[in-house]
C-alpha cells in the first residue's frame, strides 16, 4: 500500500520489488494492440487519437436502451468493449455519458446503458450489462467493429457493483472497473475478473473504508487495483471527468482488454501520485498473453509404470490430497501438507486416468468453470481423462478445462477454471519412492 499525506505530493515511495521494463511491444507482437505509443500527456487526455461517433440503442434487448460510442476508423481491425451502467435512480445520458466518447478516441467500443428501473439493484444492473455486451456482439450495428473475446464492465455506485456483479457471473471478462462501487449482493471471493475498485476520500455514501472492504474480499489471484481519490465525494465523476480516475482507468483497461503492457509505466509503481491518497496493486499487473494457445499436452511421466507420484502445486507446495483417505465416490479433492501416504500417491495410466488406491480415479463432476473435482470409481469416460501439459497445467479431456485452486492453505479444494496457466494452476508429479 502507497500512502500519500497529501494530493499535491509528486512523488511515490515505491513499496514495490517487481518493475516492468516500459520499452513498447510492437503491433505484431500484440495484434490487439490500438493506437500510438501512450505518453504521460496522452493517459491524462479525455481526447485520445480515434475519431469517434454514436449510435442510439433502443429499448427491446435486456436493458432500458443506452447508447453506443466507437471508434469510425476501420483500419485497425475490431476493437475491445465497454458496457456502462450509471448510479442509483441516475441516468448514464445524464451522469458518465463524458466516458463514451472519451474511451472511444482511445479505440474502445463502449456501450452506456439505462436501467430498466432506476431502482434496480446490483443484481439486476450486472444482468443488463452483461444483455448489452450480448446485444453490441451479436444484434448491434457496430458487430462488426467489436472483438467478442476482449469485452469488459464498468460502473458507478450500484452500476459498479451491477459490474461487479457481472464479473462474478462471466468470468471471460477481460475487466471489470466498480467506481464508488456499492455491491450488496455480490461476494467478491469469486471474482475471477482482473478489477479496479476507486474511492473518493470524502465519499459518505459509498465510503473508502467499505470500498477497501470490497477490494480485500477479492481473491489473491485476482489481478486488481484500488485507488483513493483526494477529496472526493460520491459524485466526483458525475457529468464531468476526473483527471486521476483518466489517467489511471485508461492504463488499467488498456493492459486488460488489449493486452497492452505499453501502459504498464503508469500503473506499476504508480507514475504520477497527484491526487492520490491511497494506492494498491498486484503489481506487475500481468494481462493474459495476446494469443493463448491450447496447453500442449506432454507425453506421460517418465516415472516407471505403475509408479506413485505426488502431485504438487506450484504456487503452494501442497499436494493434491483425498481428506481423511476416504475411498467414497465423489469426495473432493484438497490441497494438504505432501505427507507421502496413498492418499496423496497419484499414479498417471495410459489411458489418461490420475489413479488413486490403484481402483478410484480423479474426475471431473461437470465441464463449467468451478466444477467439482474429486474421487470417483474408475470408468472409461473422459472425465476422467487428463492431460499433463508442458506448461504445468493439468487439464480435463472433456472440458478443456484445468485444475485450479483459490487458495493455498491446507483443505484448499481443487476446481476446473478455465486454463491460463498461472501459478495456481501449475503442479508437477513427484515420483514417491517406492
Amino acid at each position: 500500500m502507497v500512502k500519500l499525506a497529501a494530493a499535491g505530493i509528486a512523488a511515490v515511495v515505491g513499496l514495490f520489488t517487481i518493475t516492468v521494463a516500459t520499452g513498447s511491444a510492437s503491433a505484431a507482437d500484440n495484434p490487439y494492440q490500438r493506437g500510438p505509443d501512450p505518453t504521460q500527456a496522452s493517459v491524462t487526455a479525455v481526447n485520445g487519437p480515434f475519431a469517434n461517433t454514436s449510435v442510439s440503442v433502443p429499448t427491446g434487448y435486456g436493458f432500458n436502451g443506452g447508447r453506443i460510442y466507437y471508434p469510425t476508423d476501420t483500419s485497425q481491425g475490431t476493437f475491445g468493449a465497454i458496457a456502462i451502467s450509471p448510479g442509483y435512480t441516475a441516468l448514464f445520458s445524464a451522469e458518465l455519458a463524458w466516458m463514451g466518447p472519451w474511451l472511444a478516441s482511445h479505440g474502445f467500443v463502449v456501450i452506456g446503458i439505462e436501467t430498466n428501473s432506476r431502482n434496480d439493484f446490483d443484481t439486476a444492473r450486472g444482468t443488463q450489462l452483461l444483455a448489452a455486451l450480448d446485444y453490441l456482439t451479436q444484434q448491434s450495428p457496430v458487430r462488426d467493429r467489436v472483438d467478442p473475446s476482449r469485452l469488459a464492465v464498468a460502473g458507478h455506485s450500484m452500476g459498479g457493483g451491477g459490474a461487479l456483479s457481472a464479473a462474478t457471473r462471466r468470468p471471460s471478462l477481460k475487466a471489470v472497473v466498480g467506481i464508488a462501487p456499492y455491491s450488496p449482493s455480490s461476494n467478491l471471493a469469486n471474482d475471477r475478473v482482473p478489477t479496479m475498485i476507486f474511492s473518493g476520500q470524502a465519499d459518505t455514501v459509498v465510503t473508502p473504508s467499505y470500498a477497501t472492504g470490497l477490494y480485500n474480499s477479492l481473491p489473491a489471484t485476482t489481478e486488481s487495483v484500488y485507488l483513493e481519490v483526494a477529496g472526493a465525494d460520491h459524485g466526483f465523476m458525475v457529468g464531468r471527468s476526473n483527471p486521476v480516475m483518466v489517467r489511471t482507468m485508461l492504463p488499467f483497461v488498456k493492459m486488460f482488454i488489449d493486452n497492452d503492457t505499453r501502459y504498464s509505466q503508469f500503473l506499476c509503481p504508480l507514475l504520477d501520485s497527484s491526487g492520490v491518497v491511497t494506492y494498491r496493486s498486484t503489481c506487475p499487473l500481468l494481462p493474459s498473453t495476446p494469443t493463448t494457445p491450447t496447453p500442449t499436452p506432454t507425453d506421460p511421466p517418465t516415472t516407471p509404470p505403475g509408479s506413485a507420484s505426488e502431485i504438487v502445486g506450484t504456487q503452494s507446495g501442497r499436494c493434491l490430497d483425498v481428506p481423511n483417505a476416504s475411498r467414497n465416490n465423489g469426495t473432493r479433492v484438497q490441497l494438504y501438507d505432501c505427507n507421502k501416504q496413498t492418499n496423496q500417491a497419484w499414479t498417471y495410466t495410459s489411458s489418461k486416468q490420475l489413479q488413486v488406491y490403484g481402483t478410484m480415479c480423479l474426475d471431473a463432476a461437470g465441464t463449467a468453470n468451478g466444477a467439482a473435482v474429486q474421487i470417483y470409481s474408475c470408468h472409461s469416460q473422459t472425465n476422467q481423462q487428463w492431460n499433463l501439459n508442458s506448461n504445468g497445467t493439468i487439464s480435463n479431456v472433456q472440458s478443456g478445462r484445468c485444475l485450479d485452486t483459490w487458495s493455498t492453505t491446507n483443505g484448499a479444494q481443487i476446481q476446473l477454471y478455465d486454463c491460463h496457466g498461472r501459478t495456481n494452476q501449475q503442479f508437477r508429479l513427484a515420483a514417491l519412492a517406492r
